[in-house]
């Protein structure tokens, strides 16, 4: 029989464990930065809500078309849309992290997508000219990013006029930006919100750049 001490001690463990959580959590929000390659599992797993078929359907993407992705990870999402491109179409997939550009590159040569462009840079300051994409899209990416406003412009800025942003977010990432969050950094930046899927939880949105500009 476990007497009280020990109940005591292993209440106080916990405790603690729970404390350091929290508190790594709290920093690493008010210290955002991409997911270590070395914990690249947590990025592979399945996402409920941000599935690849809700991807896709609200992203459109069709045969021919230019497609910016920031964050692929491990490239998760990147063959399923580069399939819907081709056989001219592409996917340019943008990380700072060159091994997960490598691990992006060997799924999508392993899944038949020779379409697949990896670049390595970073998300404030995109090495495209102007109205460089047909459409872009990020997953549980936006957050990790120092500034979410200059990520958006440089968005805004290398999509065509009428060109197509979908944003990925999910609990518990701990940089989850929420769905009003990102309608109004997207305002700003002068991107118009047009439709979701999901919830105050998890959801996929769509946005789009102006014809007007």
């Amino acid at each position: 029989m476990v007497d009280r001490r020990t109940v005591r001690r292993l209440g106080g463990l916990l405790g603690f464990v729970l404390a350091a959580g929290l508190a790594y959590a709290l920093y690493w929000r008010k210290n955002p930065s991409p997911c270590p390659y070395s914990q690249r599992v947590w990025i592979d797993l399945p996402r409920p809500v941000l599935t690849r078929s809700r991807l896709r359907k609200l992203l459109a993407p069709q045969p021919g078309e230019r497609v910016l992705e920031v964050g692929p990870g491990t490239g998760y999402y990147t063959p399923s849309v580069a399939q819907q491109l081709e056989p001219d179409g592409t996917v340019h997939a943008l990380d700072v992290q060159r091994p997960m550009l490598e691990q992006t590159r060997a799924r999508a040569s392993a899944e038949g997508s020779k379409n697949v462009v990896p670049v390595q840079a970073d998300a404030q300051a995109l090495p495209y000219p102007d109205d460089a994409f047909d459409a872009a899209y990020l997953t549980v990416v936006l957050g990790e990013v120092p500034d979410q406003d200059q990520a958006l412009s440089e968005l805004h800025r290398v999509l065509k006029p009428g060109g197509r942003l979908v944003v990925g977010e999910l609990l518990p990432d701990p940089h989850f930006v929420t769905l009003e969050t990102l309608h109004q950094r997207a305002e700003r930046q002068g991107l118009e919100f047009d439709d979701y899927v999901g919830t105050r939880f998890g959801y996929i949105g769509r946005l789009h750049v102006p014809d007007g500009r």
